[in-house]
Order: C-alpha cells, then structure tokens, then sequence
C-alpha cells in the first residue's frame, strides 16, 4: 500500500496508511542494505510503498516495512 512519511526518527520513519495512528517503518525494515540514518533513504512527505508486518491492536501500533518481497 502507499503511504506518506508523516515523521523521521533516528530509529525509522512514521508513515500515514490512512488508519488513526501511522505506523513505523523500524530502519532495518527499509531497505536490505546498511542505512546510516533513515533520512539518507526518506524525508517527510514522501510516499512511499509498504508492506504491513503486524499490529498490536491493544498498544496501537502498526510495524510496517518498505523491503520488497521480490
């Protein structure tokens, strides 16, 4: 699915999938190669394309990845 990067961390980005709260893309969910900072790959607004990998429902969140599954 699309979403927009909504916020940058040290640790990954959150990116808006369209529910209440945006999920995060951890930073070795980004890409298979080594990242130093996950604005060297995103910035916010960006869209970009990603996949759901779980959603913990009682704390509200949502891990999401960006690597593909190709």
């Amino acid at each position: 699915m699309k979403g927009t990067v909504r916020n940058v961390v040290d640790f990954g980005a959150f990116v808006n999938i369209g529910v209440k709260n945006d999920g995060l893309v951890h930073i070795s969910e980004m890409t298979a190669d080594y990242v130093r900072h996950p604005l060297d790959l995103v910035s916010v607004g960006d869209v970009v394309t990603v996949r759901v990998l779980s959603v913990d429902a009682e704390r509200g969140r949502i891990a999401l990845t960006m690597k593909s599954t190709v």
